[in-house]
């Protein structure tokens, strides 16, 4: 799977920090960034959400639901 970006401004306002730490424990060879702004505003103001590689989008309306998602795409 590709690297696995997050927001750090989503990190405080939508709870996807949870998510970051928990798959950071649940799957350490897995590639994750943070990074202060993805630049995909539009989605990251609204609900919580991850970039796969450089175009892919995964959004959630709640870290739980997020984490599930991602879950899915690492296999």
């Amino acid at each position: 799977m590709k690297k696995i970006k997050f927001c750090c401004r989503n990190f405080d306002k939508h709870g996807s920090k949870s998510v970051y730490k928990t798959l950071k424990i649940e799957y350490p060879e897995l590639k994750k960034k943070k990074k202060d702004c993805l630049g995909v505003c539009k989605h990251c103001t609204k609900q919580c959400m991850a970039l796969i590689g450089k175009t892919e989008i995964v959004v959630a309306p709640s870290p739980e639901a997020l984490y599930e998602k991602l879950k899915q795409r690492i296999g």
